[in-house]
């Protein structure tokens, strides 16, 4: 058991090296230093579970989904749509997993393994209510962007709302659309919106 748990204990190290992975697509929108790949995944997290409990999924098994969504990237970084173009032969997220999962106790390499797979099959609803979340959240960000003054950034908000599919997502994008990226501090200190 002590060999399979420092396979997991590599991989805690590895998980880490997200925190200081970049979001690159953000650059080119003029953002010189974007959100992190760890962070991109905390608040897709969060998300999933509200688009998952609203629509009547498992808002847990959506959350446990968004957390691993990107955590092959720790390998190949974040490659935005268009670095994507150019990459040629790009490595499946299943394959990438089952690397990062060798050596693991199995039970726990065959869990992360079928998380994956879940997610890149797009096929249950807690998978599309974390894909959603992805769009979601990567939304937000690009609001939060825009109101610091990367124009730029209405690009990423415009196609990650297009690609949002659940009802309950499509709605809080409105609702997100419609509310202030401060709206939440004003509230939170009773201060009337301007």
């Amino acid at each position: 058991m002590s060999e399979d748990l420092t396979a997991v204990a590599r991989f805690l190290y590895e998980a880490g090296t997200l925190k200081n992975t970049a979001r690159t697509g953000w650059w080119m929108a003029g953002v010189q230093h974007p959100e992190s790949v760890a962070e991109h995944s905390w608040r897709t997290a969060l998300i999933a579970t509200i688009i998952a409990k609203l629509e009547g999924a498992d808002p847990a098994r959506a959350a446990f989904l968004a957390v691993w969504h990107d955590s092959q990237e720790t390998r190949t970084g974040d490659v935005n749509h268009l670095g994507k173009k150019y990459t040629v032969g790009e490595a499946d997220p299943r394959d990438i997993t089952a690397d990062q999962v060798a050596g693991m106790p199995e039970i726990l390499a065959e869990a992360v393994r079928d998380l994956v797979a879940e997610y890149e099959a797009k096929d249950s609803p807690e998978a599309i209510c974390a894909r959603d979340a992805d769009k979601l959240e990567c939304m937000i960000q690009g609001v939060e962007y825009r109101d610091q003054g990367y124009s730029n950034a209405q690009r990423w908000i415009d196609n990650s709302r297009g690609r949002i599919v659940t009802k309950t997502g499509q709605a809080l994008a409105d609702a997100v659309l419609d509310t202030g990226s401060l709206d939440w501090l004003r509230a939170a200190l009773g201060e009337q919106k301007s």
